[in-house]
């Protein structure tokens, strides 16, 4: 996996100072990122293409100008782009993960967070596939989770990614499962992440709202995610040994009440307004687990663990550009 390429050199000699072309050797890596256009997926490829890996993003509705157009669920589409790009690696991102949304269209979730990833990894034989899963294939009830603890999802959604998971191992026992709680990063829109969506309620100021304070959650930001992602790649293209179950995660445990008002110190913004919600309203929408913390010894142990941004730091970050009232911005970090 390593070419010839040249590479300009400045050479010194007393009073003479001139460029020289060098062949040197560089790895040559593939990767296919599925979903690229998505919240984890735009932060895994990035990641890759930013570490002179050979980049290849794909997405549907969103695709173009950046990204491959492809159909997921086309398996021939799906077929022809692993065939003709033959990546080393696939990090497989794509997947409907919002879980009110899978219990009201149900058959096309599954489609998309079984159907196309037991495809994928049937096409993926002799490549290194990583599946992002989710800590929701647990039921919160005994944490932490650890990777060999047995799996009992509340909802759909859980449920679809945990058969998601068992469908690529089935199909391709050399992959990874890459298990990850609630995720925010650079976001299009507000209400692209679970944690953003949070940045409406603090901005509402004079209205009070009432924000959950049951579920413990374990706000992840993706870069990290990313991150981990590219370590294990290249600690498989080293190690052929590296596959199986692994969990990684924030470390800051919170409720949402709690995010939104760490969202609204981050800006310097009131959170009197914010009312904590301490039992679950009926019809809610599908049931999450109560808490349900991932263990994430294995990467730790393995060297491929990344710790994690604060989520002070992150979150404005993230924010900043949402900020709608700019005399915020001149004492927002003061």
């Amino acid at each position: 996996m390593w070419e010839k390429e040249s590479e300009l050199k400045i050479h010194f000699t007393p009073g003479h100072v001139e460029l020289m072309k060098e062949n040197v050797a560089i790895p040559y890596r593939r990767v296919l990122v599925t979903g690229a256009t998505g919240l984890l997926g735009r932060a895994v490829y990035q990641e890759f293409q930013n570490n002179a890996w050979d980049t290849l993003g794909c997405g549907y509705s969103r695709a173009r100008p950046r990204f491959f157009k492809c159909n997921l669920l086309d398996e021939e589409a799906l077929r022809s782009l692993i065939q003709q790009f033959q990546p080393h690696v696939i990090v497989h991102c794509a997947a409907e993960r919002r879980p009110d949304v899978v219990e009201r269209h149900t058959e096309a979730a599954l489609n998309l967070n079984v159907h196309t990833s037991a495809t994928l990894a049937k096409e993926a034989a002799g490549m290194f596939l990583i599946y992002i899963s989710t800590d929701y294939v647990f039921d919160g009830r005994n944490p932490p989770y650890g990777e060999n603890d047995a799996p009992n999802p509340l909802n759909l959604y859980g449920k679809s990614k945990l058969e998601g998971e068992r469908e690529v191992l089935r199909h391709n026992p050399g992959a990874a499962i890459l298990r990850v709680p609630i995720l925010y990063g650079e976001v299009e829109r507000v209400d692209e992440s679970a944690v953003t969506v949070l940045w409406e309620r603090v901005q509402e100021g004079a209205d009070s709202c009432t924000i959950d304070h049951c579920q413990q959650r374990f706000p992840t930001y993706c870069n990290d995610v990313a991150r981990v992602c590219r370590l294990m790649a290249e600690r498989r293209l080293q190690e052929p040994s590296l596959q199986g179950i692994f969990h990684y995660s924030g470390k800051e445990q919170m409720t949402k009440y709690e995010m939104a008002c760490a969202i609204a110190a981050a800006f310097n913004l009131p959170s009197s307004h914010l009312i904590p919600l301490t039992e679950q309203p009926a019809g809610a929408g599908a049931q999450r687990p109560n808490n349900a913390q991932l263990e994430c010894s294995r990467l730790e142990l393995l060297g491929l663990s990344v710790e994690p941004t604060p989520f002070k730091t992150a979150i404005r970050d993230v924010l900043w550009p949402f900020l709608q009232d700019k005399r915020c911005r001149q004492t927002a970090f003061h």
